[in-house]
């Protein structure tokens, strides 16, 4: 367990500037936001899980940091907006998983092999089941990709490989892999469930990490008109390194299906010859937990009306399983960075007042960690008229722990919220670049997606890399290393300049944002352009 942030010792990269970055004058120094990056991440608030009395205590201290600021609460309850939630945990002492073949069963390791999701198997199930391959598992309307066309899927589980083919957008990609429209062609061809195989080439986190905090608690929320995967019976995650007894006498190996999967080359689809025995028990209760929601008001008459909603999830995962030692994962950079983000804006826009013609929404959301939860809950039920939000600008995870001199701007094909993104970027000397790592799914994998799917433009930046640079194996160390570890913690490097960089980047969207006279619009060729018209 680390020592409470006072005694940590904290190392900050002393980095100049990069020589292209363009003199402006800056309203952040990196100071006051780390300083709520370490109420945040202290040992604490342990972890501030969805529900806990560590994330009340973090919710509590946001709020009155936003009433410092002299933010309007605009929750349904003063700075809350109150959401239902309910916990699903696998009781794995009656639970098994089995592969039969030839009559014989082979016993499942939780640990070493693969483990029942409670994220997609929400009640207690016995089953006996066929499998079959269905390569990514997508069907794709706008490519033509149907993986399961000529499949027999009626009462069986499917299985498929994490990624999609290369020739697939990103955004189409993304979208298909969400679990809610995956289950939508998966249960029109007669499945009762999925087991999905880690890619190994886009796994942000080792399988021992991933199989030690296997059990966690998943949640959704309590609302049944939220739920997307009705009918599904089982959900199963598998560990590539012992996929290979999934695909014994099929013709196939798993090590061929992984070198295609690598290069997002389009995989061959097949029934199995093992099937699936599992015994799910399924342990469940309710909680609650709250959106924080906070308003600048705009100046303008008519546009006031109007919101730029700055988003962040304030949740992170708990406590969980020791890792050298230490169960709490604090959640410094996922996601106390982008929280901390939040309050910081509204200090600076009291301390540096600004002309603003629209109204800026601070929301932060819990949840996150389950499934974009919170920001769900508030889309569907947004405490201002959904047709009032403009844009969403979703700050998570922005990880400054190199030198700012490239922002990835998820969204920067799809509006031209994102067009403005880009250019900001660049007036500030920072080169602005799509996501280069499309297998990561990283467009639907944070809030900004429950604003999307609502028809709102939204972008989410990240602190960037380019491919095959020293800057890229320090974040892959990173996402190895720390993310969603206790490693998350104060204790870490951080570069302060380039925090406050990015702050200043971040303050000029939602300026320009908020004073431009057009509202954000999606590009005519976007994807998600079709959610506006709903």
């Amino acid at each position: 367990m680390r020592k409470s942030f006072s005694f940590v010792l904290l190392f900050v990269f002393a980095v100049a500037a990069p020589a292209q970055q363009t003199a402006s004058p800056s309203h952040f120094d990196g100071n006051s936001w780390w300083a709520h990056v370490k109420f945040l991440a202290d040992d604490s608030l342990e972890g501030r899980d969805t529900g806990s009395e560590g994330l009340r205590k973090a919710q509590a201290y946001a709020v009155e940091q936003l009433q410092k600021a002299g933010l309007e609460p605009a929750g349904t309850n003063g700075f809350y907006q109150p959401v239902r939630f309910t916990q699903f945990e696998v009781d794995e002492a009656k639970s098994s998983l089995a592969l039969i073949s030839n009559g014989q069963s082979r016993p499942l390791s939780f640990a070493d092999d693969a483990f029942i999701s409670s994220r997609a198997t929400r009640a207690s199930a016995n089953l006996t089941a066929p499998l079959v391959f269905v390569g990514y598992g997508l069907k794709i309307p706008e490519k033509n990709l149907d993986e399961l066309a000529g499949l027999d899927l009626k009462g069986k589980v499917v299985v498929y490989l994490a990624g999609s083919p290369a020739d697939i957008p990103t955004a189409l990609a993304s979208h298909y892999q969400t679990p809610g429209e995956r289950w939508k062609s998966l249960r029109a061809a007669g499945a009762i469930g999925t087991m999905v195989i880690f890619n190994p080439a886009s796994m942000d986190i080792p399988w021992s990490r991933i199989s030690v905090n296997r059990n966690h608690p998943s949640m959704d929320l309590a609302d049944p008109e939220f739920d997307e995967t009705s009918g599904q019976q089982i959900g199963i995650a598998f560990n590539p390194a012992s996929a290979e007894q999934l695909f014994a006498g099929s013709g196939h190996t798993f090590a061929e299906i992984a070198a295609l999967g690598k290069d997002r080359k389009p995989l061959p689809h097949f029934p199995l010859a093992v099937s699936l025995k599992a015994n799910a028990v399924i342990q469940t209760k309710t909680l609650e937990s709250a959106n924080i929601v906070a308003k600048l008001p705009g100046s303008d008459p008519a546009l006031k009306n109007e919101f730029v909603v700055l988003s962040a999830h304030i949740d992170h995962v708990g406590i969980g399983a020791p890792i050298n030692g230490d169960r709490i994962y604090n959640g410094a950079m996922d996601n106390g960075s982008g929280s901390a983000l939040v309050m910081d804006m509204a200090a600076s826009l009291k301390a540096h007042p600004e002309r603003i013609q629209r109204s800026i929404l601070f929301l932060l959301v819990t949840g996150e960690e389950k499934g974009l939860l919170g920001s769900k809950y508030f889309a569907a039920h947004p405490t201002i008229p959904l047709k009032s939000i403009v844009g969403d600008v979703n700050v998570d995870m922005f990880l400054p722990i190199v030198p700012l001199k490239i922002l990835k701007i998820e969204g920067i094909e799809e509006s031209d919220l994102g067009t403005r993104a880009a250019a900001i970027a660049q007036s500030l000397g920072i080169k602005p670049i799509a996501d280069p790592e499309p297998l990561r799914n990283a467009f639907i994998r944070s809030d900004q997606y429950s604003f999307i799917k609502k028809g709102v433009p939204a972008v989410k930046v990240d602190v960037g890399f380019e491919l095959g640079t020293p800057e890229q194996k320090i974040f892959k160390d990173w996402l190895t290393n720390r993310y969603h570890a206790p490693s998350d913690d104060v204790n870490q490097p951080v570069n302060l300049q380039t925090a406050s960089g990015y702050e200043e980047f971040t303050r000029r969207l939602l300026l320009e944002t908020a004073n431009t006279a057009a509202r954000p619009q999606w590009k005519q060729d976007s994807f998600f352009r079709r959610y506006a018209a709903d």
